[in-house]
């Protein structure tokens, strides 16, 4: 007779339980964690990072807040967020209109997960910011000037358009952290060393504390070779930045946000939420990875950082 346990019913079932129990929490970080989720190549996976990621770590019972910088705005649908043009979103925040905490909206599934949308208007704001005062950092004044502690979020993500203009530069000097979803397939390299590059300059003229603390992996499909192989030359490549947990390709997870939804909210047992959860629960206990003065904006592990130390 068939084991209970070893049916694809039942690995859902036991997968669904994991990511839906409230019972297991973690600590809150000793300051926010303010993380800018960056590509410069579309379709690899950056909104779906992002929201989920968010909605893991606000199912672990931290306060989580998701800012859509993107003019498409699918973050701030798979979120469930109100974001037809006239409400109050990002781009008044970024144009001064309005204050972060006016455009903060709750979702309606989580009390600890809440977003701050994007609506078409802000296809325009590029242009727009070019003649302001502070173009580069109006993202940053408006929530690291007393917005973050006043609010006691945790952790806040930023899903940046696939460009590198003014919305991007303003996600990149508001945060020290950048996590780029890299998706496990042909040219999946193709626009990273591009990035890397641009890090750099931010890191040089706008921001020195920016770096990339973390690389996760997506779109893996664990039946071709091709997969193994980009995984196998990212990780070595990048090394311990990247996070050991990969997410699968997943139906559910590009379902989900047709739904209005998460996938840790619209299907808790697919594959694809217990691998955002547990990317999730492994970027929130390993912390963040500062880069070492010989790795450029690259972080490392602790263990390596103190290597890197003793053999300068």
């Amino acid at each position: 007779m068939e084991n209970w346990d070893e049916t694809p019913v039942m690995e859902a079932a036991m997968r669904a339980a994991r990511v839906s129990s409230r019972s297991e929490t973690l600590p809150k970080p000793d300051s926010p964690r303010v993380i800018t989720v960056a590509n410069q190549k579309g379709g690899v996976g950056k909104t779906t990072t992002s929201v989920n990621l968010a909605a893991s770590l606000s199912r672990l019972g931290l306060k989580v807040l998701v800012i859509d910088l993107d003019p498409q705005g699918n973050a701030s649908t798979a979120l469930g967020a109100e974001h037809t043009s006239g409400t109050t979103s990002s781009y008044e925040v970024l144009i001064g209109e309005a204050a972060a905490a006016d455009a903060v909206q709750q979702n309606p599934d989580n009390e600890n997960l809440f977003c701050i949308p994007a609506t078409i208007d802000l296809a325009g704001a590029e242009i727009e910011l070019v003649s302001m005062v502070r173009r580069e950092y109006r993202l940053h004044d408006q929530i690291r000037r007393g917005f973050l502690d006043e609010h006691e979020f945790d952790y806040v993500f930023i899903d940046c358009p696939p460009s590198l203009g003014l919305l991007t530069i303003n996600a990149m000097t508001a945060v020290d952290e950048v996590l780029i979803p890299i998706q496990c397939e042909y040219y999946a390299l193709e626009g990273v060393g591009q990035l890397l590059g641009n890090i750099g300059m931010i890191r040089e003229h706008l921001n020195n504390n920016l770096h990339i603390s973390g690389i996760l992996l997506t779109m893996y499909d664990a039946r071709t070779k091709l997969a193994s192989e980009v995984a196998e030359e990212v990780r070595g490549q990048f090394g311990q930045v990247v996070l050991n947990n990969v997410i699968p390709r997943s139906v559910k997870v590009s379902e989900a946000p047709g739904y209005g939804q998460t996938v840790i909210d619209y299907d808790p047992g697919s594959r694809g939420a217990l691998a955002y959860f547990d990317a999730a629960k492994e970027l929130a206990k390993r912390g963040d990875y500062q880069p070492h003065p010989t790795t450029g904006p690259i972080g490392v592990s602790p263990e390596v950082y103190a290597q890197l130390d003793e053999e300068e």
